[in-house]
């Protein structure tokens, strides 16, 4: 039975990463369905539509060998600022999106948190709901929806979480997974601190499982693949040091700040979430959907951030180039090295609660049996969990390569990203510099109860990563007094 995604795509950032989302998955479906027909596979992520019909009929998948008439995406788009849809629908994507999966305005959220979600959210809250329900109605068995977003702007954090909720009130059994990007250090945004800590406190408490990625982590990534590019060296493949790798500067932003460096990042992160969902599209021997996901990986309510780690690690333009040389093994250190992560932290450090291993390609469980074995000892696992890998295969392949990897770590280490942003929040909020800007959307105590949330979710992962097992007490037998 085919099993719907739904991707929710807002804000500048949310729709570019999108972008680049739709266009490998399109590559990928193309290179496995060669026959062209609707399949599951293709089902999960695109409608098929008949549009001689008026109006337009969905097509059943049926046998899985009808033909392909008209392909849309199951997405819904939301941006407060037109640029980035119009720039979408004049693209090559033009066909893959219709009018009642649109939602956009002309004036955009000035990088407000408040206003995208106090003020654009009730207003369009019928509109949304609407495309919601909508594309939820054209699916036969949803698993889940997809939120596509940005933490340090006013649409994609501000309205991203209003759209959350909503899921949550009106799908409350269906799986909610955001993957938010995470601002740097040196945004250029002044008050994004503010946006990331608002939002960051309703995804703790609205969504199943998040996947973070940050500016700086992928910038970093992508000028290394830059470097490895341009010496032609196939040793630096997965950009994970080696004598090609650039050293970064820390910014959150690419070599150069060119439209290319941009695009890289944007399919980096484009890549780990189609590697995310690949056993949901495609057969396996031990498949791995996101059922699996948040019963293994989520061992408390509220610490539901996962890490995410790829490899081999390669911009798409340059897979094949840069990414084939990888032998297994190395993939598995790779996605356990500090230089791995699309969040900037250091894994190893810190408590490993529970972790994620999905296969693509022709790996098989005992590659990673040995090397959980391997690298189990340099890994600090949850006393109570210390078996606590699930694993996963799926049969098909990325394109251009024979076999990729994975890593879903639910890891302590993310108290370090909460610590660092609520130093810059606190660093603002202390003197209420521009919070009057917020207040004409919200009320005040909307920054402490953010701040409150946070600063709880950071004492939990710091307990969990200290925790250690009971000691245990010698009973001592009475009557028996030589002992």
């Amino acid at each position: 039975m085919p099993r719907e995604l739904i991707t929710v795509q807002v804000g500048q950032c949310g729709n570019q990463i999108g972008c680049r989302f739709w266009e490998l998955a399109l590559r990928e479906h193309a290179a496995h369905n060669a026959s062209g027909v609707y399949d599951d596979a293709l089902s999960s992520f695109f409608r098929n539509i008949d549009q001689r019909q008026q109006p337009p009929l969905n097509l059943p998948v049926g046998n899985g060998m009808g033909a392909i008439q008209s392909l849309k995406a199951r997405a819904v788009v939301v941006d407060m600022e037109e640029g980035v849809i119009q720039h979408m629908l004049k693209g090559p994507l033009s066909e893959l999106f219709d009018s009642q999966q649109l939602l956009y305005d002309v004036s955009g959220a000035g990088n407000n948190w408040a206003h995208g979600h106090h003020g654009y959210g009730p207003q369009y809250r019928d509109a949304l709901l609407g495309r919601l329900r909508t594309a939820a109605e054209a699916a036969d068995s949803l698993q889940g929806f997809l939120l596509l977003h940005s933490l340090g702007g006013g649409t994609g954090s501000g309205l991203g979480t209003y759209l959350l909720g909503l899921l949550e009130e009106e799908f409350p059994e269906v799986f909610r997974f955001s993957a938010p990007v995470f601002p740097s250090e040196d945004d250029h945004v002044v008050t994004s601190p503010y946006d990331a800590a608002l939002a960051a406190a309703c995804l703790v408490e609205s969504a199943s499982c998040v996947l973070p990625v940050e500016n700086q982590a992928l910038a970093a990534i992508s000028s290394r693949l830059e470097v490895a590019t341009a010496k032609g060296t196939a040793a630096a493949g997965s950009g994970l040091g080696g004598p090609g790798a650039a050293k970064s500067s820390g910014s959150g932003k690419p070599a150069g700040g060119n439209a290319a460096a941009w695009d890289a990042m944007n399919g980096i992160a484009a890549n780990m979430l189609l590697h995310l969902t690949s056993s949901v599209r495609f057969e396996g021997t031990l498949n791995t959907d996101l059922n699996d996901i948040t019963m293994n990986l989520v061992p408390f309510p509220r610490m539901h951030f996962l890490l995410s780690s790829l490899a081999p690690l390669a911009s798409p333009k340059d897979m094949a180039q840069l990414a084939q040389p990888r032998s297994v093994d190395q993939l598995f250190s790779d996605v356990f090295s500090r230089e791995g992560q699309l969040l900037a932290c250091d894994p190893r450090s810190h408590t490993c609660l529970a972790t994620a291993l999905m296969m693509r390609g022709r790996l098989s469980l005992n590659d990673a049996q040995r090397n959980i074995a391997r690298l189990r000892p340099s890994l600090k696992m949850a006393h109570w969990n210390t078996e606590g890998f699930k694993l996963g295969l799926c049969s098909q392949p990325p394109v251009g390569l024979p076999y990729s990897l994975l890593c879903l770590s639910n890891n302590c280490c993310i108290a370090d990203t909460f610590s660092t942003l609520m130093a810059r929040f606190d660093k603002l909020y202390k003197r209420k510099i521009f919070v009057h800007h917020y207040t004409e959307f919200m009320e005040a105590t909307g920054f402490d109860a953010a701040a409150e949330c946070l600063n709880g979710l950071i004492a939990e992962y710091r307990r969990a990563d200290s925790a250690g097992p009971a000691p245990v007490t010698r009973m001592r037998p009475r009557g028996l007094t030589f002992l």
